[in-house]
């Protein structure tokens, strides 16, 4: 999520002509803002919520008249005007489902908060799997004449305690889970094996360093070929967390080795009488992993490429066993700004 104010200089006006394609009049400072010329744009929609479905709201389902109306609503130089949320759209999903997808998140959303939300869904710019979509909701809730109050996400944690609402953090994070549902249903639908999932790598019990989240302002340098000392000090900084990641996997690979090898003496039983126990049902112990007590402690690069053939190994069964690609988990934390 993100928001859009007046401190910083921004319109609600502007950012859904930018999102959505289109050239929007902004009638309180008269600035047109016109980006019909942007490609990329693969459909565009108003959501209202469902209890308005049998008023005359012709003026909201345009979208200059209804972000003007926003605009209009707000009366103040710090004014919040509108609320963003982007979703990353499984790329195994057709266009036509993506878009039942986002409408069907866009309409529980409105219902839920009695605001609008204009969404545009975008193609990808380098990553072809990149699909999303920007949901640009109005931060007062919509009535059949205009806008009202502001909605339950726009007030303070104090005012919402008050309401018996939850903190806002945790209305977030329902938010992303309800998203998290919505994707996997769809993608169970489209018969796809793939699923995505809201939580933290943490909370997933992934031991892995996430990717850098490189500043929209610094991909874009990049983008265009110039070189940027911020981005490649995120990336020097990340490699160095994923280096003391293994270093410290690889040290205590070791210390358990230390604890499982045979440095203390073993009593000699070679002279005792075994007892035969050929007619006893013996535990099979094939599943269980052994402990090399003969290897050394294993070097960065042996345990690297031990996970590398690893990897490989369970692609191989995968595409064995399996008639469509291998499983796979998408994360939402990755990186939507691209």
């Amino acid at each position: 999520m993100k928001t859009f104010g007046r401190t910083n200089g921004s319109s609600a006006t502007s950012a859904i002509a930018y999102r959505a394609g289109a050239r929007i009049r902004d009638e309180r400072t008269g600035r047109i803002f016109d980006h019909t010329d942007r490609p990329g744009v693969l459909h565009t929609e108003i959501v209202l919520p469902g209890k308005w479905a049998d008023a005359d709201m012709a003026w909201a389902r345009d979208r200059s008249s209804l972000w003007n109306a926003v605009e209009a609503a707000e009366n103040r130089s710090n004014s919040r005007v509108a609320r963003e949320i982007l979703v990353a759209l499984p790329a195994e999903l057709s266009a036509s489902q993506r878009v039942e997808l986002v409408r069907g998140f866009s309409q529980e959303l409105a219902d839920r908060y009695s605001f609008a939300v204009d969404f545009a869904i975008h193609a990808p710019r380098t990553d072809p799997r990149n699909f999303h979509a920007h949901l640009l909701t109005s931060t007062r809730e919509i009535n059949s004449s205009g806008f009202g109050a502001k909605t339950a996400l726009e007030v303070s944690d104090t005012q919402r305690m008050y309401r018996g609402l939850p903190p806002f953090h945790r209305e977030l994070i329902d938010t992303r889970e309800r998203w998290a549902i919505l994707a996997n249903a769809a993608l169970r639908e489209a018969q796809a094996e793939a699923r995505v999932d809201h939580r933290s790598l943490a909370d997933q019990g992934l031991d892995r360093e996430p990717r850098p989240q490189l500043p929209r302002a610094v991909y874009e340098m990049e983008r265009r070929g110039e070189r940027n000392e911020l981005a490649e000090r995120m990336r020097t900084e990340h490699e160095a967390r994923v280096r003391a990641r293994v270093e410290r996997a690889s040290a205590q690979m070791a210390a358990e080795r230390g604890r499982d090898g045979s440095s203390k003496p073993q009593p000699d039983r070679s002279s005792k009488p075994q007892p035969d126990r050929s007619s006893k049902p013996q535990p099979d112990r094939s599943s269980k992993p052994q402990p090399d007590r003969s290897s050394k402690p294993q070097s960065l690069e042996e345990i690297r490429r031990e996970a590398r053939e690893s990897w490989l190994r369970m692609r191989e069964r995968n595409a064995a066993t399996a008639p469509g690609p291998a499983p796979r988990t998408r994360v939402l934390d990755d990186d939507l700004s691209r």
